[in-house]
């Protein structure tokens, strides 16, 4: 074996490729007849395969087993990021916000708000109105003589509250009296 692998001598380790089974290629082969379906049956269909937890019909583990805990998925905020060295490229004036940010093709997709992180050099003097930033970005952006505006971002309550809500606001029931 040489000392260091190059492109014009680079080999694949050794039992690493070994050669295509060939289905159906006559009973002698080896692999011929059900071409290592077995005998009849989903399986051996064309087409006759099992999605991933399905059990026949019978209700699936993963139904039977009792949920509990909390998600946060449901409540997680979800920040573009966005860094000073992008900004630095941006020829932009005046303040810059959400929106500026996405025409400037900075941020793409779904997201809650923006967050600046501080990575990469900052030296103009700008005005940001972002949902978050990191501690570094502050520092170089007030080191530039730049200005930030936080802005609050909407937090929505848990689905269920809007229901407890709604129970409360009710009158309470009148027993019914015993004659």
């Amino acid at each position: 074996m040489p000392s260091s692998i190059r492109l014009h001598n680079s080999k694949p380790r050794p039992g690493s490729r070994h050669r295509v089974k060939r289905l159906g290629c006559g009973e002698s082969s080896g692999h011929g007849k059900t071409s290592g379906k077995g005998h009849k049956g989903q399986k051996a269909r064309s087409g006759g395969s099992i999605r991933l937890g399905f059990e026949g019909g019978q209700m699936p583990l993963i139904r039977r087993l009792p949920k509990r805990g909390f998600n946060n998925a449901n409540f997680k905020i979800s920040y573009a990021p966005v860094n000073l060295g992008e900004l630095e490229k941006l020829e932009v004036s005046g303040v810059i916000d959400q929106k500026v940010l996405r025409d400037a093709g900075l941020v793409n997709g779904t997201w809650d708000g923006v967050k600046i992180l501080g990575d990469g050099t900052f030296s103009k003097k700008l005005s940001l109105k972002v949902d978050a930033i990191s501690a570094s970005a502050r520092e170089k952006i007030e080191k530039a003589g730049g200005s930030i505006e936080i802005v609050a971002l909407k937090v929505y309550p848990a689905r269920n509250s809007a229901k407890k809500i709604a129970k409360t606001s009710l009158p309470p029931k009148k027993k019914a009296s015993k004659n």
